[in-house]
């Protein structure tokens, strides 16, 4: 099989014309809330470019950070993309005021002929992108690393065509042993047929390829520290991240680059051999998903909604990591907005609808309230996972119910609650699979927004 694999790879470079490696800048990110550093930590140069060739500025205008390569001989901007990252998520907690933390990090682009200067901005307070660090980067350097990949193997889940002409997403397994691979390649066949069963993912199916490599590990299962579960898994992806039980995270990224980089890619789910609730998801950073929940393909959608499209939560009863915002400058997510009149999405309004838009939230508040006492005082006693799932199902019949009601329900609007706060904040519709559970797809905004990035991989 795997000699099968390496031929089909090999085939598929082949047929490609010739265009650049990949370029891996590795740095470390340091600080508090209040200041940030970084320092190199190296250079590596990987596998052929994934991406297209002729699409290399990003004008999206997505990410908390936006990195530039600029060619030193012209200070031409010759590739750019906006991210975001754990650090950036990590400095909005109650942590970061006390403490200082580094988190190590990555930046990939198409391998330059001659020297190259890299910008990291992140935004301002009036969403501006402020230049942060920059450091020259000489493709000639002998420090760079070139050695081969990982040796793993790497398979093709969905093969749709050229790399360079599709969006490739990378499919990465952690806490499958070695006598689980067979589970780890029914799992991630299954989580592609979940991702393109939802809309718009459903209709661009041909748009895209699905890679899967295999990381067999010593034990079975990932870490969980709060139920006191600790395990080395190849991927280093654990639950509890920055305290919150249900969020799962990887914090060694460089062993997430160093296996990543024995596949092409350009977007990466994480899925993690486990039975309870959990998922996360950072804008071009990566997803992740745990394999066995009764709710897992609402959780891998709504997660890789983050990573690959940059959507904002639109929830805000659910318990979360993160500081309560003081102030209400306009959000990058395309799915969340700090104005009333919604200029970000004001070509989808439905026609004559009122602005802020009418919703049953008090009642809505009222059942969560409900639910988020009983969800706490499951994880506190740590039932079985089951108990969990059962509320869960609970919900969602209240849920659906309540938010298919109203004079604005399935309308395009501006409906208050988002971003983790029930006052300031805007999501488009009453509900949508970024708000809750329900089993209603991506909203019209959220639909745009994820079409838009696929039209800037796929050719």
């Amino acid at each position: 099989m795997k000699y099968a694999i390496s031929l089909l790879l090999a085939a598929v470079a082949a047929a490609q014309p010739p265009g650049p490696r990949t370029l891996r800048l590795d740095y470390v990110h340091t600080g508090t809330s209040a200041e940030e550093h970084f320092a190199i930590d190296g250079i590596v140069l990987e596998g052929a470019w994934p991406g297209p060739l002729d699409r290399w500025i990003d004008e999206s205008n997505l990410g908390k950070y936006y990195f530039q390569v600029l060619d030193r001989a012209t200070n031409r901007v010759i590739y750019s993309r906006g991210f975001a990252s754990i650090y950036g998520e990590w400095e909005t907690t109650d942590e970061a005021k006390q403490q200082r933390r580094a988190f190590h990090e990555s930046l990939r682009f198409p391998a330059p002929a001659s020297p190259v200067q890299i910008v990291i901005k992140k935004r301002g307070p009036s969403n501006e992108f402020r230049e942060l660090w920059s450091i020259v980067v000489d493709p000639a350097d002998p420090a760079i690393d070139r050695a081969a990949p990982s040796k793993l193997n790497v398979w093709a889940v969905m093969q749709n065509g050229a790399s360079r002409d599709k969006v490739d997403l990378l499919l990465m397994g952690d806490g499958y042993t070695a006598a689980e691979m067979e589970k780890w390649h029914r799992d991630a066949r299954r989580m592609s047929d979940t991702l393109f069963a939802a809309s718009p993912f459903k209709e661009h199916r041909q748009d895209f390829n699905v890679w899967a490599v295999d990381t067999p590990a010593e034990e079975s299962g990932v870490a969980r520290p709060s139920d006191s579960i600790f395990r080395r898994s190849p991927l280093r992806a654990a639950y509890d991240a920055f305290g919150s039980e249900r969020y799962v995270l990887t914090f060694d990224n460089k062993r997430l680059r160093e296996a990543a980089s024995a596949a092409p890619y350009e977007f990466i789910e994480i899925v993690v051999n486990d039975r309870k609730y959990g998922g996360g998801g950072i804008f071009n950073l990566f997803a992740s998903v745990s394999a066995d929940n009764a709710f897992t393909p609402y959780v891998f959608v709504h997660e890789f909604g983050h990573h690959f499209a940059g959507l904002a939560d639109e929830y805000y009863t659910s318990d979360v990591a993160y500081g309560t915002a003081t102030e209400r400058p306009e959000p990058w997510e395309p799915n969340a907005t700090a104005d009333p009149r919604a200029a970000k999405w004001k070509d989808l309004l439905t026609a004559g609808i009122d602005l802020p838009s009418i919703w049953p939230k008090k009642e809505y508040e009222q059942m969560e309230q409900a639910i988020q006492e009983r969800r706490r005082a499951i994880r506190a006693q740590h039932r079985p996972e089951a108990d969990m799932e059962a509320l869960f199902r609970e919900e969602l019949g209240l849920s659906t119910r309540l938010l298919a009601s109203g004079p604005n329900a399935g309308k395009v609007g501006v409906f208050e609650g988002a971003m983790y706060e029930g006052r300031g904040y805007y999501r488009p519709q009453q509900d949508c699979i970024m708000f809750t559970r329900d089993e209603v797809g991506f909203c019209a905004v959220c639909r745009r927004a994820i079409e838009r990035v696929i039209r800037m991989y796929a050719k």
